[in-house]
């Protein structure tokens, strides 16, 4: 189940981390298009603007078209009057029609110029037109353009929406499974309470029952035994040790965690070595564009066979971890696998000195680099000089391992003083190579940040020197893990087994370690038959399971205790947490209401200063409009003079005649219609503009209380993760404890049932055999 959660909430963290990223691209896309559409909105008026300026000069040119063409008509009707004029007076002399030839050249000569005017001002207002014509068609491409994107941006916030109210209801369903799970827990430590209680009471009655039994054997012992024979030793007629199975125990396990710690570090050093080989190949020349030196190329050789000197490394620790268990007696003197290890690790050491010379002379190689400078010189004579220790702490390890593996070779080379003094030297000499390669590895590191500066440096030496690096980390991680471990459990290496003859110092020899695993065999034996127990007696094996069953129900009655404590705190968390959500909630509804009285307020605002910006113009045209015509009409009475005519377009200076009037109105009348259309479709796009803009920022308030929301609720199940996988891990550990205590106790149980046995032996015999000398001498005495 708690793999489960931990997959559903891993894979939701991906959800909302995907969700989030999206939602950074989309505010970010909305803010770009908000400021593509303001820049677009003063494209837009600058475009009006030169439109209306393009527009007036329209408006003023075809007035004075007009004008021109009435000049034109006045000027042919006055031509041909004065043709007219001329006909008659051709019999008046020559004087009065060259008069009129040089009256008509001057008509003429001003009504072409008049003529080329009017074509070059049409042709000035047809660019006008479709210059007009071309950039509103751009400006109403471009709005389209606006308009799908916001679409689409719609889209998209539309569906994270959808996805975000997907993800609260999972939250939501996933926390009323967690509280339904909650109150089966609680059931669950209620009953576990009253089975308790019983155990509790099971457990008081088996003490007082064992308690009683004590009594009777402590009794019997003091009566029937007159001495100990393991305080006597000249007693003792077969001397042999007793099995310590707790040692076996802690051999077990430290062989265990030796083992792991080891194929950690073979796997680095497997690495390592693969690593160098491949950056032999790359640098300092490459062996795909030209070929190695014979140097590197036989340094490669080497290294592509380190897998056959660093792989039994790993299989003899193995070997030696699989011959110490429970049953067996593991001291120096009987670890045989020890000295197969031994020669595995003098193999490797044996490795690592062939390949010095060539590891120095490729650093001195890439010294020779033309590109090498003076600090990567430095940092390449450091490495060598590391390389060094690193080989000669190898060998000093070998050295202390091969003493380590020579008792069991021969018995009588090494005493306990002395294999103590080696542990303690071996436990130093770990922390020396944890240093040196801790070294080695910070002076790869520099010279890697200064061979990312060459200019030569390809990709592939980039990545195979920060695999190369990676290795050397998990190089130092692993010895610093072993050394630490070492020294740890250095108590356990240079203290006495516990193995050995009774009231003697010798070592056990392997003949006495035999000895003992058959008495002991004889012991288990002699145990588990079949014997004829008292009638108000115990079976051995009735009382080793009650035993278990009390053991086993006092530490499940405080693990139930426990657990029993940490839900209560887990029901009053949720409880506190439901208020909050609470409070939460009727925050968020206010919150909304004042949201929506603060919207519509400004949706007032925002129609009353529309209302007033435009009444405010129309007045304002109303009132120059109504200036034009008073002003017009005192022109009208001052006589038919040259009059000056000031509008909205400009100025106009124009002779006073009964057409002129009307054509002015209607000047004015077109244009006034002209800007009341223009500001009518100004408002509409400026109040589509502003409700579109409420509502996106409404969507986007509304996105971050949301995202606010999914990112309280994450918090809070991780931290449920968390706390359910720290309960797992205590649970585990608690289990691994008990366990522990059991075959611990267990153990000395069986011990002591053995010496009870043997010293309840050797009684009887030695009661029979006074028995018979009594009954011998009584003979003697009637024969007598």
């Amino acid at each position: 189940m708690a793999a489960e959660l931990q997959a559903k909430y891993s894979k939701l963290a991906q959800e909302y981390s995907k969700l989030r990223a999206q939602n950074q691209v989309l505010k970010k896309g909305v803010v770009d298009e908000q400021a593509m559409s303001a820049s677009l909105k003063e494209q837009l008026k600058q475009k009006d603007q030169s439109l209306r300026k393009a527009e007036q000069e329209m408006d003023s040119l075809s007035f004075r078209n007009q004008q021109l063409a009435k000049r034109v008509e006045l000027l042919q009707e006055e031509l041909a009057t004065s043709e007219a004029k001329g006909k008659k007076g051709k019999n008046k002399g020559d004087s009065p029609s060259q008069q009129g030839l040089q009256a008509q050249s001057v008509f003429d000569e001003d009504l072409q110029k008049k003529i080329q005017e009017n074509e070059r001002l049409h042709i000035q207002f047809y660019e006008a037109d479709e210059q007009h014509r071309r950039q509103e068609a751009e400006l109403r491409a471009r709005l389209e353009e606006l308009e799908r994107g916001a679409e689409k941006h719609q889209s998209v916030v539309d569906r994270l929406t959808t996805k975000y109210m997907e993800t609260i209801e999972k939250l939501q369903s996933d926390k009323a499974r967690l509280e339904v799970k909650a109150q089966t827990l609680e059931r669950e430590t209620k009953d576990c309470r009253m089975r308790t209680e019983e155990c509790q009471q099971q457990l008081r009655r088996c003490q007082s029952e064992l308690n009683r039994h004590v009594k009777q054997s402590s009794s019997v012992i003091q009566e029937k035994v007159p001495f100990n024979d393991t305080k006597f030793n000249d007693y003792n007629s077969l001397n042999v040790p007793p099995h310590n199975r707790r040692h076996q125990l802690k051999a077990r396990d430290v062989a265990g965690q030796a083992l792991g710690f080891l194929q950690d570090l073979v796997a680095a050093l497997l690495n390592f070595h693969s690593y160098t080989e491949q950056r032999v190949h790359i640098y300092p020349l490459d062996s795909s564009i030209e070929p190695i030196s014979p140097l590197n190329q036989k340094f490669s050789q080497y290294l592509h066979e380190n897998a056959a000197f660093v792989r039994p490394l790993e299989d003899g620790m193995l070997q030696v971890h699989e011959s110490i268990t429970e049953e067996s007696v593991t001291v120096l003197e009987t670890v045989g696998q020890l000295k197969k290890f031994a020669d595995h690790f003098s193999t490797y050491t044996h490795f690592l000195q062939k390949i010095l010379p060539y590891q120095l002379k490729s650093l001195e190689e890439e010294c020779e680099a033309p590109l090498c400078t003076a600090a990567l010189t430095a940092k390449n004579q450091e490495l060598q000089s590391d390389m060094k220790k690193v080989t000669s702490v190898f060998e000093k390890l070998q050295n202390y391992i091969n003493l380590l593996a020579l008792p069991s070779v021969r018995q009588d080379v090494m005493p306990h003083s002395s294999s103590s003094a080696v542990f303690t030297q071996l436990a130093a000499c770990l922390h020396s190579l944890h240093d040196a390669i801790k070294e080695t590895s910070k002076h790869y590191s520099q010279k890697a940040s200064l061979e990312q500066e060459l200019p030569t440096v390809t990709q592939k030496l980039q990545t195979t020197t920060e695999c190369l690096l990676g290795s050397l980390g998990s190089l130092t991680n692993n010895t610093g893990k072993i050394a630490t471990f070492f020294s740890n459990n250095l108590d356990f290496f240079t203290s006495s087994t516990g193995y050995g003859p009774r009231g003697g110092t010798d070592v056990l020899n392997p003949l006495q370690a035999k000895s003992m695993l058959d008495n002991k065999k004889r012991a288990a034996a002699y145990i588990h038959a079949v014997r004829k127990p008292r009638p108000q007696s115990v079976p051995y094996r009735e009382a080793l399971s009650n035993r278990r069953i009390l053991t086993s129900s006092t530490e499940s009655r405080e693990g139930l205790t426990q657990q029993v404590q940490q839900s209560q705190e887990k029901i009053a968390r949720l409880e506190q947490e439901k208020e909050h959500w609470l409070l939460e909630a009727q925050l968020g509804k206010v919150r909304v209401e004042k949201e929506n009285q603060r919207i519509a307020d400004l949706e007032a605002q925002l129609a009353a200063a529309l209302g007033g910006s435009l009444t405010s113009h129309v007045a304002l045209t109303t009132e120059v409009m109504h200036d034009q015509e008073d002003g017009e009409m005192d022109q009208t009475t001052t006589g038919k003079e040259a009059v000056l005519c000031t509008t909205l377009v400009g100025m106009l200076s124009t002779t006073p005649t009964s057409e002129h009037v009307g054509d002015e109105e209607s000047r004015e009348q077109l244009i006034k219609t002209h800007y009341m259309a223009r500001v009518g479709e100004l408002t509409t796009q400026l109040q589509v503009s502003d409700s579109k803009a409420v509502h996106f920022h409404s969507e986007c308030r509304a996105l971050a209380k949301r995202l606010a929301i999914a990112e309280k609720s994450r918090e809070t199940l991780s931290e449920e993760v968390k706390l359910a996988n720290q309960n797992i891990t205590r649970l585990q550990d608690e289990l691994a404890t008990t366990k522990r205590s059991y075959e611990d106790q267990l153990s000395m149980m069986s011990d002591h049932l053995c010496s009870m046995n043997e010293t309840l032996s050797k009684q009887r015999e030695e009661i029979d055999t006074l028995r018979l000398g009594s009954k011998g001498n009584a003979k003697k005495n009637k024969g007598r």
